[in-house]
């Protein structure tokens, strides 16, 4: 209260692997969306560093940061952040208009991506034309089109019932095993249990690091 500092994280050590597979979690308030904002480059810490593939961020100005966002970090939602009016591949197409990527370039990525997450067919219905499932999958492949080296999901099943949550897990569980890099932030303990590392906060503190067999 008043001119009381509150710390969301506190002395968090941690280091996450290429081709990882983690899941983050935490109660509200715990401090995991400071970690995953930090981890996307959305928020730099007051103290510490964060490298990502070695760069420190703190020392990139605005428009490096913003370019490291749009091309090294991959995003995924609960609330899947589409835009309304765009088809599927539209959808997908749009981090690489803001890279540069030529038009050729960038539909044939974009058909790729949603091929990849078997959207084939849906490429160009609307939003509003496809299930929960299916805008998530669109979300995941706008995520994943830049080839990112880092891919974030924030309570990525926290709008689909539980047999869409599961595919929407088996994918990303494929897409690890081809070599990407996934966090996952979330309070569901079934969520976690995918994932081979799971890494608990509290109080901004992390109160456990576990990896196990799955």
């Amino acid at each position: 209260m008043g001119d009381e500092t509150v710390h969301a994280l506190r002395g968090v050590d941690l280091a996450i692997g290429s081709n990882e597979m983690l899941a983050v979690m935490g109660p509200s308030g715990s401090g995991k969306s400071t970690l995953m904002n930090i981890l996307g480059c959305l928020d730099v810490p007051t103290s510490g560093s964060y490298r990502l593939d070695g760069r420190d961020v703190a020392a990139l100005s605005q428009a490096e940061l913003a370019q490291v966002r749009g091309r090294r970090i991959g995003f995924v939602f609960q609330t899947f952040e589409l835009l309304a009016r765009q088809t599927a591949l539209s959808n997908v197409e749009l981090p690489m208009i803001y890279s540069g990527a030529s038009p050729s370039q960038r539909r044939r990525r974009a058909v790729e991506a949603l091929e990849r997450v078997g959207l084939g067919d849906r490429m160009g219905h609307r939003p509003n034309q496809m299930s929960g499932g299916q805008r998530q999958r669109v979300a995941i492949a706008r995520a994943i089109v830049q080839r990112p080296a880092l891919l974030l999901a924030d309570e990525p099943t926290g709008n689909l019932d539980t047999q869409t949550g599961d595919e929407i897990l088996a994918l990303f569980a494929d897409l690890h095993r081809e070599g990407q890099t996934i966090v996952v932030v979330t309070h569901e303990p079934d969520v976690a249990a995918r994932c081979r590392r799971i890494v608990r906060i509290r109080d901004g503190l992390v109160e456990s690091d576990e990896c196990r067999e799955l």
